[in-house]
């Protein structure tokens, strides 16, 4: 075993017991999503991912820098640009890749992960282990824009909302097809999420080579950005995987199904039923390692977030251990237009 994987193990270990001795009984009494959301800086330690996509955290998380010379950070403010330094390293290179196929001058990034990874307040399911991060379907442009821009811009989708799952030919252009292609071509990506109809749209008019084509996904929403998710990373024992994509270009009847009332009609209730309040994901149902992932102690190297949180007035507080990050939990500001919910991304 390697120097560094028995140091990981010490520290999660003797951030386990403190999580259990000092503030276990005090996580239980408050959402999952609010310890998560509550902490601002990511914890010390080797970089891992710990349980799925949409249930798990991550440790020793990087950021994105707000600006790069072939990117741009986006909505600032959701202190969701934390990742795997993997989905970091990737996300640079898709930028450059990008803005050598026409996309504008590079690429303008959504939400990756929180600074711990683990459940949001808010907008999405999964995100969880530093390995997602969406993608708009709007080019960098060629001025930067402020943090203000950058909490006010607009979504731009890219469906014809006057008709039924239907690209907007307006709007949807060759470059767009390339980009989305170029993202699911690195090996280390297993997913691309995009809209149903975009899907389709690729499935009728890429003349490219098609053997990644399987990797995009259709699925709901997605039609304003695309969401790109990379495998577990090499090592990672605590990531669960999910399962492989299967052989085919996915335009087949797993898309056509789409395309039928199936996914849109509303769920059956019994009128009769008493309403049940959904149950919180509270801490203990995150995998073990979660615990002592909020009980570290965060990362120093974090403390240049608060230069661009004070741009647009959400200065992070450094959460220490578990029994402040409970103490400062709070809702992360909603500014400027939020993404519908993604109910199965």
């Amino acid at each position: 075993m390697r120097r560094t994987s028995r140091h990981l193990i010490r520290l999660l270990a003797t951030g386990l017991c403190l999580a259990q001795l000092a503030g276990q009984g005090l996580a239980e009494t408050r959402p999952a999503k609010e310890l998560f959301g509550g902490a601002k800086l990511p914890s010390q330690g080797q970089a891992a991912p710990f349980g799925s996509y949409a249930k798990g955290c991550m440790g020793g998380a990087v950021a994105l820098p707000t600006d790069g010379p072939t990117w741009q950070a986006m909505r600032l403010s959701r202190n969701r640009r934390w990742g795997n330094p993997e989905m970091i390293s990737l996300l640079e290179r898709f930028s450059k890749d990008a803005a050598s196929l026409g996309w504008g001058t590079g690429i303008l990034v959504g939400d990756i992960s929180q600074p711990r990874g683990g459940p949001m307040l808010f907008g999405h399911a999964s995100h969880q282990i530093g390995l997602d991060a969406d993608v708009w379907f709007t080019p960098k442009p060629a001025e930067p824009l402020s943090p203000q821009q950058r909490e006010d811009m607009p979504f731009t989708s890219m469906l014809d909302k006057s008709k039924f799952l239907t690209v907007d030919t307006r709007r949807w252009s060759d470059t767009h097809a390339r980009v989305v292609m170029q993202a699911a071509s690195y090996p280390q990506v297993e997913r691309v999420f995009v809209n149903p109809a975009i899907k389709k749209k690729l499935c009728e008019t890429w003349r490219g080579d098609r053997s990644n084509l399987g990797k995009v996904r259709p699925i709901y929403g997605h039609d304003e950005h695309f969401h790109i998710r990379i495998g577990c990373t090499p090592g990672a024992t605590g990531c669960k995987p999910q399962a492989a994509v299967g052989q085919g270009d996915g335009c087949d009847k797993s898309l056509a199904w789409w395309f039928t009332d199936e996914p849109w009609a509303k769920p059956k209730t019994d009128p009769n039923a008493k309403p049940v309040k959904p149950r919180q994901v509270m801490l203990s149902d995150l995998p073990r390692a979660c615990a002592a992932v909020l009980a570290a102690p965060a990362n120093a190297a974090g403390q240049e977030m608060v230069a661009a949180y004070s741009a647009v007035g959400a200065v992070p507080v450094p959460a220490q251990n578990i029994e402040a990050i409970i103490a400062n939990a709070q809702s992360l500001p909603e500014i400027g237009p939020l993404p519908r919910p993604r109910p199965f991304d």
